[in-house]
């Protein structure tokens, strides 16, 4: 019996589907465009007026960093205020690298254990995905057809560098070699190749997992737009019937969290590129969306919901029992950007975290 628990019933005993079926979540910042409003976190209709997930975005400067946002932790040591709790000498090492301070750090993790509660709701057990994907794995998922700008490579200095970087040379400039891996974008991708020709059976599987993401951006601003990220993500394979099932209680959920929150969030349509655009699965997708995102006031999008319709399923062999090529949708959470949303709201990680408290209570 494997571990992974089955979709058939969840922790209230409910009775979920019994038969079966975004990086991404909100995966890929890659080309799209919202196409429309349905809606707020009290169910009222909102226009849209910034694009949340600007998938091409348009470079400042010189492309490198933008101006950090207005909750963007503060940076500590020589040249800024100490941390919250008087934690001196932090400093972000980077552009897109932040170094969170206690109080910021307290609120990224108080939050991923309340949004973790979807996962407990579906009974979806939690597993571990790698820390690296196969570039070949992902070729034939066509993730380089659609984000070929996305992908963070892993390299090695070649044996021909050992020498000099062992006598203390600078490593900006050794040689690298390809690995033929790269640091995930996603969480779902890790689990979706980890299943590869699984049979998840009749009343099919929902995991749960959460990781370090990361993606070349343009440009990186505050915790709205890291290098790397914390990206939680509820799966689900079985039926076409169970996939949108997943993410209407998923949809729910983000909409219920963030009411005890205090965050207002807009629900709007999204494009993204799963399939060939020129194809007749594109085609598809913009007569049937499948990709909703939840966004706070100044267009982040904090989470998303996305039907995978049977791309995963037929790709990667994975079969629902006598159903046939599983079916697949996953609910999706950039953490850091639910404190963005946080900040943004209620002003600081002090007043967030009372939120926060409050909700949990």
């Amino acid at each position: 019996m494997s571990p992974l628990r089955r979709a058939g019933t969840d922790s209230t005993g409910r009775s979920g589907p019994t038969s079966c079926a975004p990086v991404d979540g909100d995966r890929e910042q890659g080309p799209a465009r919202r196409r429309a409003s349905t809606g707020t976190g009290t169910g009222a209709p909102r226009a849209r007026t910034t694009d949340a997930l600007d998938r091409t975005p348009t470079p400042r400067g010189n492309g490198s960093m933008s101006t950090p946002s207005a909750t963007t932790p503060p940076a500590t040591g020589s040249a800024a205020t100490a941390g919250p709790e008087g934690l001196a000498g932090l400093r972000s090492p980077g552009p897109g690298l932040i170094t969170l301070d206690p109080a910021h750090t307290a609120l990224l993790r108080g939050l991923d254990a309340l949004l973790s509660g979807l996962a407990a709701r579906l009974s979806a057990p939690e597993v571990t995905g790698p820390p690296l994907l196969a570039a070949d794995g992902l070729a034939r998922l066509d993730y380089f057809r659609n984000f070929p700008h996305l992908g963070v490579s892993a390299g090695r200095f070649t044996p021909e560098a050992y020498d000099g970087l062992a006598a203390g040379q600078a490593p900006a400039g050794r040689p690298l070699e390809p690995t033929g891996y790269l640091l995930p974008s996603a969480t779902c991708y890790g689990l979706l190749l980890s299943l590869e020709g699984a049979d998840v059976g009749e009343d099919g599987l929902r995991v749960s997992a959460a990781g370090r993401c990361f993606r070349n951006e343009t440009h990186y601003d505050g915790l709205r737009r890291l290098w790397g990220f914390h990206m939680r993500e509820v799966v689900y394979l079985g039926t076409k019937e169970g996939a949108v099932e997943h993410l209407e209680r998923g949809g729910e959920f983000v909409l219920e969290t963030a009411g005890r929150l205090g965050l207002d969030l807009t629900r709007a349509t999204a494009d993204d590129p799963f399939y060939d655009k020129g194809g007749s699965r594109a085609r598809l997708m913009a007569l049937d969306p499948v990709k909703h995102e939840y966004s706070a006031p100044d267009g982040t999008a904090i989470a998303s919901v996305n039907r995978h319709r049977n791309f995963f399923g037929e790709r990667l062999g994975i079969r629902a029992g006598s159903h046939g090529p599983a079916y697949s949708s996953c609910v999706a959470f950039g953490v850091e950007r639910w404190v963005h949303a946080m900040l943004l709201a209620h002003g600081s990680p002090e007043r967030a975290l009372d939120r926060l408290a409050a909700a949990t209570a």
